[in-house]
């Protein structure tokens, strides 16, 4: 059961309908180009030899015989890739660090996961280049290795970087860590706080990485011509950025890299970041020739980012009216091999849904011997909200106050703060809320062996850089130019949003995803922001074309533009005499009485709002095997607008389907020596349809009044809170306290037969 809850009463043509998919027939016909399905005339296929050791010194590698191999065209090592400086404090933007970059690209003076990229070679076809890089000898040196944040956090762990000292701290430390930094806030007076509740929950937390699991592996082709110029075609959430990347990684002129965004087979954030693409283009500019990649299965699991492994602790204290008077959290995030885990998300998600008075979040950014960590929708939210909404759902229990009407006492209102100090505007939290306890799901009865959880999730969504081109073209047409790749069906947004604003059919827009040289920078399809920021966009440029149209027809008529409107795609004056003119008729004069009609906008979006999902979840555990069923699943969320509802609720289930895996099923296992056991689908255990129930969703529509149709990010929130609120099913179907993710049959099993449930 799928419903929308229109808080605000406005109706649209197309905003809020549910319209065809512009990119549908091309997916669904084969015609898309993805990746994998780009071809050149005379390109060679690119392979990449990794580490098989989670750490260790590299001593030499040797080359030659891949060389001497016949039909090998180019090899290439970290000696190709320029090295860059240590950053320097203030650290900024860890993301730009390109001396971390750089050795996460190829490895230099040490390998520092299983699977890290020591070198790659390029051939005339791909059995050639997979035996040349098993003729590569690389000597190493093995040294002590260390997978837990919590762990390698310790003074006497296995140090991955002698130049990193941990920031942040006081006084400023004297020996190398792999705590990279430590980061707070806090408002209010703590001891003041717990001394006044009159109960104290206290929870520990774990969690394993996991990895977001899209479909499409990273694929690419590069192309360097003898100018100096390349041409990239990549499966990317940004094309800008990896032009940005990789021309500052290389030393070469952005302008001249050309990168193009081939369709994608999904992300959810383990696309944002550089892997291949320097290889690619350094390969086809020693070897002449265009140069192919295409990651295996084992090569995404083993060389790309999961999401951050946690270790969490959380002390909440509340009154006996339910008043949560304090709250403080920690928690250690994996960063993988080097530093730039998401604390600050995780900081601002602890308790930013609620007033609470008095509070502290402190969040560990930790190096450890895995690859580095990559955005896996809402980076840093789900872990943290895990730890606050089973400590806050332990405070009802124990005071005997429904969940739902606690978090309605505590709930922050219009106007509030996030913990990081991030202002509210309108918000619709207590409208999610409310819908939840009035949901027929939340009262209805549950089965032996059956326990039900709910969870409550923030995400504040992204604004940013976007650029729009949008052109009318001679028939009366717009072509609508976008920067952003098309992960969730925005390109239909945008349509719907372009076809709004001009008041004409849909299929008079044609949405495009340009490349870098065709228009403006344009940030990454990320952070909840796209269908916000460069929606945004979208409406600044149609709105140009607008008032072009109008004094075109001022022209016309040659009366001032002042008395002409734009009423249903048509240009009108209330003048005597006067005939309206359509989109069509204007723009056939266009060229003849002036000139083409574009509309451009290139804009820093600010304004974004915040998003709160809530969850509900049935789950059955089986007593003889601890095997854990989810039954029934309702997802009640704030989307501002659904400019495309069926979209929205997608992202929804989506995110839902996640949360189960991550909370049930999946975990990266390595053996003792650091060799990531289980690199493939049939190992890692992602949830599949006969997994899962149908997935109801309630949209609730509370606009966020800083975007002309009400937008708020949607893809994000349906994912913080569901492992929390599945894991709180099985511990309310089990009658048992757990707190370590995956929740696996062994680890339930174990808390039902003894109480405690079986360690990692």
């Amino acid at each position: 059961m799928n419903e929308i809850k229109d808080l605000s009463k406005t109706n649209y043509k197309w905003v809020g309908k549910r319209t065809r998919r512009p990119d549908g027939p091309d997916k669904v016909t084969g015609r898309a180009q993805y990746g994998d399905d780009i071809v050149m005339p005379g390109m060679l296929c690119g392979k990449i030899l990794r580490s098989p050791h989670a750490h260790a010194k590299i001593l030499s590698i040797d080359t030659s015989k891949a060389e001497a191999l016949k039909g090998v065209k180019a090899v290439v090592t970290h000696k190709d890739i320029p090295d860059h400086a240590l950053l320097e404090p203030p650290y900024g933007p860890v993301i730009a660090d390109f001396h971390d970059i750089a050795r996460n690209v190829l490895a230099r003076e040490k390998v520092l996961y299983d699977g890290h990229a020591v070198a790659a070679v390029a051939a005339t076809s791909e059995r050639i280049a997979s035996a040349a890089i098993k003729l590569i000898e690389v000597e190493y040196e093995i040294l002590p290795h260390v997978l837990d944040p919590f762990e390698a956090a310790q003074p006497d762990a296995p140090v991955l970087h002698d130049h990193q000292f941990t920031n942040g701290v006081t006084p400023a430390p004297e020996k190398p860590s792999n705590v990279f930094r430590v980061v707070s806030t806090e408002r209010g007076d703590l001891e003041a706080g717990f001394a006044d509740a009159d109960i104290i929950v206290e929870r520990e937390f774990n969690s394993k990485p996991v990895h977001q699991g899209y479909i499409e592996p990273q694929a690419l082709i590069a192309s360097a011509s003898e100018d100096g110029a390349v041409e990239l075609w990549t499966t990317t959430q940004g094309h800008f950025v990896i032009r940005g990347l990789c021309a500052r990684l290389l030393n070469i002129d952005m302008s001249k890299i050309r990168v193009t965004a081939s369709e994608i087979g999904g992300g959810f954030g383990g696309k944002n970041n550089l892997y291949a693409e320097p290889l690619a283009i350094r390969l086809s500019q020693k070897s002449g020739k265009p140069v192919r990649m295409v990651m295996s299965r084992s090569d995404v699991f083993r060389g790309t980012g999961p999401a951050s492994g946690t270790y969490s602790r959380i002390r909440m204290g509340a009154k006996k009216d339910g008043t949560i008077v304090a709250a403080e959290a920690e928690i250690y995030n994996q960063a993988g091999a080097f530093k730039g885990s998401p604390v600050g998300r995780s900081l601002d998600s602890f308790f930013s849904s609620y007033a609470i008075v008095n509070a502290k979040a402190t969040a560990y950014d930790v190096c450890v011997n895995r690859p580095k960590v990559a955005a896996y929708r809402a980076p840093g939210a789900p872990m943290a909200t895990l730890g606050a909404e089973l400590t806050i759902n332990e405070i009802a229990e124990k005071l005997n106050i429904d969940p739902i009407d606690l978090r309605l006492k505590n709930a922050v209102q219009d106007g509030g703060e996030s913990l990081c100090g991030v202002k509210y505007g309108r918000i619709g939290l207590t409208e999610v809320l409310e819908a939840v306890k009035n949901h027929p799901h939340y009262s209805a009865p549950l089965k032996a062996n059956q326990g039900r959880g709910f969870a409550l999730g923030y995400w504040m969504h992204g604004g940013g850089l976007s650029s729009v081109n949008a052109n009318l073209l001679d028939d009366g047409t717009v072509a609508v130019a976008t920067g952003n790749p098309d992960i969730g069906g925005s390109r239909s947004s945008m349509r719907v949003m372009a076809a709004e604003e001009l008041g004409v059919e849909l299929e008079t827009v044609k949405p495009v995803v340009a490349d870098t040289a065709s228009m403006g920078y344009s940030h990454l399809t990320a952070g909840s922001r796209t269908t916000f920021a460069t929606g945004l966009a979208v409406i600044n440029s149609i709105r140009e074309i607008i008032e072009k149209l109008c004094a075109l027809a001022a022209k016309k008529w040659d009366i001032p533009v002042d008395d002409v409107t734009w009423e249903a795609g048509q240009a009108v004056t209330h003048r005597d005499g006067f005939d309206s003119l359509t989109l069509k008729q204007l723009a056939g004069m266009a060229t003849k009485m002036g000139g083409p009609i574009a509309g451009h906008s290139e804009i820093n979006a600010g304004g974004a709002g915040a998003a709160f999902s809530a969850q509900l979840v049935d789950v059955e555990v089986d007593p003889e095997t601890g095997l854990s069923s989810v039954k029934r699943y309702t997802i009640i969320q704030d989307a501002g607008r659904a400019i495309s509802p069926d979209y929205v609720e997608g992202q929804m289930q989506g995110g839902a389907v996640q949360g189960i895996g991550w909370a049930l099923n999946e975990e990266y296992f390595y053996d003792d020596e650091g060799h990531l056991l289980n690199s493939g689908f049939l190992d890692y255990r992602m949830p599949v349809a006969s997994d899962l129930p149908m997935i109801d969703t309630v949209i609730i529509e509370v606009p966020n009044p800083n975007h002309p149709y009400g937008v708020r990010g949607v893809g994000e929130p349906p994912l913080v809170p569901a492992p929390a609120a599945v894991a709180n099913a099985v511990e309310n179907a089990i009658g048992r306290k757990l707190g370590s993710l995956p929740l696996s049959p062994p680890k339930v099993l174990a808390a039902i037969e003894t109480g405690t449930p079986r360690g990692d």
